[in-house]
């Protein structure tokens, strides 16, 4: 018998005789009497959760494999805006699969993220010359979401304040369509569906959307449309193929105001709707309008070239309600996969793909005709659509299951085809077979005739694309490895030291989570590929979703939120859903605390609210005399409470239920924002103390990684009474009544394995026991550090629940220090900053988890007391206020090296603070950068290669 240690003890970092130590630093006398003094008596579960015996790694896999095989992975040519492809294996296994890319945290801290930032601005300058726009976003979520945050740009761009009509065309993706819809009718936007070709534009419209080529693969010149859009006072959005605008006119070159579409198809696998990075595009003067996060271009204090994410006041946490979109994320793993396979391939090669994709289309279709079926004549790029009888129809899709292919199936009456870079000859002789009911006929050679015979001119590409050299130097593999490790090599990451982020939860990410997501079984499936086709996806979300309401408490669970943001906005949907139900369209007012995440009060406005904000009390707890009044103010209006629980100042507040009670008296519903679980599982519920709907951020609490930005995932929990609005899908059955919230019916299903698989090998104790630890290692640290750097908020009892603020506005005037001097100083130990000032302006927000061992948790406190003492030598006098280790951070080897030393601190204080660092040095690849510089001159293209040397 061959011994295997518990999976638990793998992902937990303290060992059991760690535990005296730790205990005797935070003052307690065991574990059971810290959680006592941290969690509310009211609110503590009186027993464990009703979950199955933890599985071994071994077990679970096996598990997970013997799943994945009741999928059958079809040949797919069902197409909509999903397709099949090649990841590189070079991609796939130094990228996708190495947590040197999967666990960096999104690059705030950008002088330790110049590697990921260099590949983002890579995607940038990909979907800049693949759509002829002046500036792109370093991704968003889906196709269908990037649709609506278009929409909203759009109507955000419009002059005329009446405006509130928004066109789309209804050969657009039909999933497109539907998110719209849900995203447009909380903030009182008509979307109208129609013909682009009829639909007469007026001082009422703000904008259009339509798809290029259409979602039948007709290729249209759309350049009336935009000239009448345009004449009215409307701009334009087009949802554009990534891979066909290689040969076709790019939009930005007939007068598109915005593109927006997928990068799936550059190498990421389906997954089942996801992961995937879409894209978005627009003309350069309407950057400041772009949804999401961009990186540009600045320099270090050295005038070396650097990259940061730009435009950062921006983001939704600044601007709250005010803001333009809650998307607070992006999909950087998967810009990064679609940006490496385009500096792979090179544009030649980009273009022999789209050529060959093109070639086979056209060589399909000549092969039909020629059999007699009805199918278009215009010029085509992947796809197109056959007319038959629907007892044709039918039988055709009969026969293409037995042979294990499936077409798109767009009504009784028309069947739908969509070619890849996967299909080959042999391929399509099979769709001959099947479709010609056994006749042959000839297939033309790939390498014969145009791409795309009949295109017009005018809708012919005639300008280059990835021209920058980073396209056109590492087609080899030997060339192409070392350029991804050489960037794989600026970046901190989980592999290097702990990533300590309040409200991020930075955690383990086990090996064993990650093996199933890119197994042939899990990732090759189309998102809306038959159900009987699909049963090993559906036993997992029937799990995983029993899973999550044990958790929480909630009998209703939706796994299709693809973000956090998104799970915020689809819980909210699902309380104005209700209340619309139940004759209570006139509540409209959200009530949010002033300690809230911006996120909230963002989603809020989108979800149509109008956001009040509830005081909180000396003590970071919501002020309960303030929302009662509040409450009663709005009462014949209030429609809801978004709280996040433990706060967001770290702590569990004893008044929950009253706070949640207050609200039901006044007919409003309680949501929870999910952030902070991680001190919530197995020790208490949110349907136990009073919320009705929460989001669960599974890229934290149930690790899924944050891959450098993204993915993430944010379903939804709710009670019985909510479970019938839940979001649903136009093109597979799922949810209930309101529209869909993401692209594909459950988000980036591929991921959610890898918190099906933590669950499974975790077990309900040691679930428990992970919340156990993460609490103890909160107040482990909490403890340590208070001497220094005083703890801002504490319980009712001293503790903090599983992160910690820690106060740093004394440093400024006793010292001229400012936080930002402590998070790149930290770079100097090897560690990542916490959360900086927030919610709390010149504080760090210090989230250690429960995966980090005594020995890194001590090694990060002695770091920040380090620097505590590096600042008592600037207000002693015996530092320069002016130049100092900490104004000077990060320091660089480059600058280490240079012959002179004019510093009043020496190199080896620079580099090696404390005597561990030099065993484990991890070196910033530039210096401080200058972030005015960068907004005053933004650049959000490559620079040439020679300013990276």
């Amino acid at each position: 018998m061959t011994y295997e240690r518990k999976f638990v003890d793998r992902h937990i970092g303290p060992h059991e005789s760690d535990l005296p130590r730790m205990l005797q630093t935070v003052g307690a006398s065991h574990l059971d009497a810290l959680l006592l003094e941290t969690i509310p008596e009211s609110i503590r579960l009186a027993s464990g959760l009703d979950l199955p015996e933890a599985k071994s790694e071994a077990d679970a896999l096996t598990a997970i494999a013997e799943m994945g095989r009741r999928n059958q992975v079809f040949r797919s040519y069902i197409g909509c805006g999903y397709y099949d492809c090649f990841t590189p294996t070079v991609i796939l296994r130094n990228v996708l699969e190495n947590p040197g890319w999967y666990t960096q945290y999104t690059p705030y801290q950008a002088e330790i993220s110049q590697g990921r930032l260099e590949a983002l601005l890579n995607f940038q300058q990909m979907i800049m010359d693949l759509t002829g726009l002046g500036v792109a976003g370093a991704s968003l979520l889906d196709e269908g979401t990037a649709a609506a945050e278009a929409m909203q740009m759009l109507a955000g761009l419009c002059e005329n304040p009446d405006a509130d009509r928004f066109f789309v065309s209804h050969l657009c993706h039909p999933q497109t369509i539907e998110v719209v819809r849900t995203r447009a009718e909380p903030r009182g936007i008509r979307v109208e569906v129609g013909d682009h070709r009829e639909f007469a534009f007026d001082s009422s419209t703000f904008g259009a959307l339509i798809q290029y080529p259409a979602t039948d693969g007709t290729i249209f010149d759309y350049r009336d449309l935009v000239g009448r859009a345009h004449a009215a006072g409307a701009k334009v959005a087009v949802a554009a193929d990534l891979m066909s605008l290689a040969l076709l006119c790019p939009p930005g070159e007939w007068g598109a105001d915005v593109a927006l579409g997928s990068a799936q198809r550059f190498g990421v696998p389906m997954g089942y709707g996801g992961p995937h990075a879409a894209y978005i595009a627009t003309t350069s003067e309407h950057t400041r309008r772009l949804p999401g996060r961009l990186i540009g271009v600045s320099q270090d204090v050295h005038g070396n070239t650097a990259l940061r994410m730009a435009l950062q006041t921006r983001e939704q946490h600044i601007r709250r309600e005010k803001a333009t979109s809650n998307i607070c994320t992006a999909q950087v793993l998967l810009a990064v996969m679609a940006s490496m396979y385009a500096v792979y391939h090179g544009p030649s090669g980009i273009r022999h793909i789209a050529e060959s994709i093109a070639r086979r289309t056209r060589s399909l279709r000549e092969a039909l005709q020629s059999l007699g079926l009805q199918v278009p004549t215009g010029p085509l790029f992947d796809t197109f659509t056959i007319k038959a009888p629907a007892d044709q129809i039918t039988a055709w899709h009969t026969a293409a299951h037995s042979a294990r292919m499936n077409f798109r199936v767009v009504d009784e009456t028309c069947l739908g085809i969509s070619l890849d870079e996967t299909t080959t000859d042999s391929d399509l002789r099979d769709i001959v077979a099947v479709l010609g009911s056994g006749r042959k006929a000839e297939i033309a050679r790939n390498d014969s005739g145009p791409a795309i015979a009949s295109l017009p001119d005018n809708l012919k590409r005639n300008t280059e694309y990835l021209k920058h050299p980073v396209f056109n130097l590492y087609h080899s593999e030997t060339e192409m490895l070392r350029y991804i490790r050489r960037l794989e090599s600026r970046d901190l990451s989980l592999g290097h030291s702990m990533i300590p982020l309040g409200s991020c939860t930075m955690k383990l990410n086990a090996t064993s989570e990650m093996i199933p997501i890119t197994s042939p079984d899990w990732a090759r499936l189309h998102p809306f590929a038959p159900l009987e086709q699909t049963r090993g996806y559906q036993a997992m979300f029937g799990e995983l979703e029993r899973f999550l309401s044990v958790i929480t408490g909630f009998p209703g669970v939706s796994l299709q939120p693809n973000a956090g943001s998104q799970g915020e906005l689809a819980g909210l949907l699902v309380i104005r859903q209700y209340h619309l139900a139940h004759n209570g369209a006139n509540r409209n007012i959200c009530l949010i605390p002033s300690s809230a995440h911006g996120t909230n009060p963002a989603t809020a406005t989108m979800a149509g609210y109008q956001v009040v904000v509830v005081r909180c009390d000396d003590r970071g707890n919501v002020d309960l005399a303030d929302l009662d009044a509040k409450a009663t103010q709005h009462s014949a209006n209030l429609a809801a409470l978004m709280i996040t629980y433990p706060s967001t100042h770290g702590v569990f507040e004893q008044d929950i239920r009253r706070i949640c009670t207050i609200v039901h008296q006044h007919g409003g519903q309680v949501y929870m924002d999910g952030a902070n679980m991680n001190a919530q599982v197995g020790l208490c519920r949110p349907a136990d103390f009073g919320a009705d709907v929460c989001h669960l951020n599974l890229h934290k609490t149930f690790c899924i990684p944050h891959g450098g930005g993204g993915p993430g995932m944010g379903p939804i929990a709710c009670g019985a009474h909510l479970k019938p609005f839940l979001p649903g899908h136009p093109l597979v059955k799922v949810g209930g009544t309101l529209g869909p919230i993401s692209a594909a019916p459950w988000g980036s299903a591929d991921i959610l394995l890898i918190s099906y698989a933590y669950i499974l090998m975790m077990g309900g104790d040691g679930l428990r026991k992970a919340t156990e630890y993460a609490i103890l290692n909160a107040n482990y640290v909490a403890k340590r550090l208070d001497p220094y750097f005083p703890v801002v908020y504490k319980g009712a009892q001293g503790r903090v629940a599983h992160e910690c603020i820690v106060d740093m506005r004394f440093m400024k005037k006793a010292a001229g220090v400012e936080v930002e001097d402590v998070a790149k100083r930290l770079m100097d130990y090897g560690f990542h900053a916490p959360t900086m000032s927030f919610p709390i302006p010149s504080t760090m927000m210090i989230e250690p988890t429960e995966s980090e061992a005594l020995a890194e948790l001590d090694r990060f406190c002695e770091a920040m007391i380090a620097i505590r003492g590096e600042i008592a030598d600037i207000e002693a006098g015996r530092m320069s206020r002016e130049d100092n280790p900490l104004k000077n951070a990060p320091h660089t080897a480059e600058s280490l090296l240079k012959a002179e030393w004019n510093h009043p601190y020496s190199r080896e204080q620079a580099a090696y603070p404390l005597p561990w660092v030099r065993g484990r040095k991890f070196w910033p690849s530039v210096g401080r950068i200058n972030n005015v510089l960068g907004d005053r001159q933004f650049v959000c293209s490559c620079p040439p290669m020679e300013a990276y040397r």
